[in-house]
């Protein structure tokens, strides 16, 4: 078959992909140390609040454990 009929995505070969130019973005993060792995919990007590993200994480207005 012609490479001319197939799609242009599958027509392209690895090596004929041109290189990505670095994200700035992406490297300010690296360079910041990374994600903070923190999340937004919410409580039956009506209480949302920020905590590293964890299997084991409890309420500090009403103590409760959160499930995951």
């Amino acid at each position: 078959m012609r490479t001319s009929l197939l799609h242009p995505l599958t027509a392209w070969r690895h090596h004929e992909i041109p290189p990505e130019a670095p994200d700035i973005a992406v490297q300010r993060m690296r360079d910041a140390g990374g994600p903070a792995d923190e999340a937004c919990y919410p409580c039956a007590c009506g209480h949302f609040f920020i905590a590293p993200v964890s299997t084991s994480v409890s309420c500090p207005h009403c103590g409760a454990r959160q499930a995951w």
